[in-house]
């Protein structure tokens, strides 16, 4: 057979197993990049054995002319060559789409990848990055929300002091100079708005430690049913002066291991906010029981319910409800965030739901310490 017969075979040859190469790569684009390296060895080594074999099995000998070997055998490597550099700049270009996209995504705080990358190195690192920018996302949502709260509160406590302080202010200027009519009175006022501020500072104080988790408890087994009829006798006379009846429900004997001090704080905090929005002559019922391993307290009142958009901010620093009962004081907003922090501090749980008539405050506590 003519040998330039020979070398066009043995050269199409090639050229088709290049192509089927190509494929080969393009199917093992979402594999290992080392897969693919191998897919190149045994494409080059199949592309110049093929052409070597076809030579001797067409031609019935292995004497050719070095022209007709060489014809074939160039061909071969420039397949060979071809099919690495298709996998080269498939990598390389891949490569630099998942730079320019690290790169953008240091300057706009956002990942975004236009092609998916050519090996599986290289999308499981494109992956990593949307995973970190979803949560980068996250944070900076949360740090925007942690400082609208901040600023929000300090324009509400700001405002809370300026009151009790002009008060104060006042008063006391009318002492200096001798004009009040009742000394006796205005020594009262003066002490309820220096103990008003008192309370603000402590909130304050007791929430800064909560954020910083420095808050220490001194925890022993306290019977909750007795504590929360200790806190209820201290809050009896301002019930009766806001006609609002605190009505023990469903009590049984339960001890917990808690810090007796901040507990006390968390049921005041939560009658007290029962009390300020519930309308007069109504009436806020406790309940007190042991389920699945939790001590459960369940403080509910009358006041018509929480608009579901705003259960979620409860207890968020600052959150101050908009209809309470008339004559009731308005405090920082820090009573209920307060609770949650000691609540959780002690390993439990706080929430509100809307029950017939109103809302319940529902405390998790765990039976035993640790």
């Amino acid at each position: 057979m003519n040998p330039v017969v020979i070398a066009l075979i043995a050269i199409c040859e090639s050229v088709g197993i290049g192509l089927i190469g190509a494929v080969v790569l393009r199917v093992l684009r979402r594999h290992s990049v080392e897969v693919s390296l191998v897919a190149v060895v045994v494409i080059t080594v199949c592309a110049l054995n093929a052409s070597t074999f076809t030579i001797v099995l067409v031609a019935q000998t292995d004497q050719l002319p070095a022209s007709t070997n060489l014809a074939a055998n160039l061909v071969s490597g420039i397949v060979s060559i071809g099919i690495g550099l298709v996998l080269g700049r498939s990598v390389v270009r891949g490569s630099r789409q998942l730079t320019d996209a690290a790169r953008a995504f240091g300057q706009n705080q956002r990942f975004q990848l236009a092609d998916d990358p050519p090996t599986a190195e290289l999308a499981e690192l494109a992956r990593e990055l949307r995973v970190t920018s979803a949560k980068l996302a996250e944070s900076r949502n949360r740090e925007q929300a942690v400082e609208a709260s901040r600023r929000q509160l300090v324009a509400w406590i700001s405002h809370d002091l300026r009151s009790p302080l002009a008060r104060l202010r006042a008063m006391t200027e009318s002492l200096e100079d001798g004009v009040a009519d009742d000394v006796p009175g205005y020594c009262r006022k003066i002490r309820g708005d220096a103990d008003r501020l008192t309370g603000m500072v402590d909130d304050l104080f007791e929430l800064s430690q909560l954020q910083a988790g420095t808050l220490r408890l001194t925890l022993r087994e306290v019977a909750l049913d007795d504590l929360l009829s200790d806190v209820v006798a201290g809050l009896d006379v301002l019930a009766d002066q806001r006609s609002i009846r605190l009505r023990p429900n469903r009590v049984e004997p339960v001890t917990a291991a808690v810090d007796e001090r901040t507990m006390t704080r968390v049921f005041n905090n939560l009658l007290m906010n029962a009390m300020q929005y519930g309308p007069a002559n109504t009436t806020v019922s406790i309940d007190v029981l042991a389920e699945h391993g939790w001590a459960m307290v369940w403080i509910s009142d009358q006041c018509g319910g929480i608009p579901p958009e705003n259960l979620s901010s409860v207890f968020d620093v600052g959150w101050r409800g908009r209809q309470r009962a008339p004559g009731a004081e308005r405090g920082g907003g820090l009573g209920l965030s307060i609770a949650q922090g000691v609540v959780r501090a002690h390993g439990g749980n706080v929430s509100v739901r809307n029950v017939p008539g109103g809302c319940r405050f529902e405390v998790r506590l765990p039976l035993r310490a640790g």
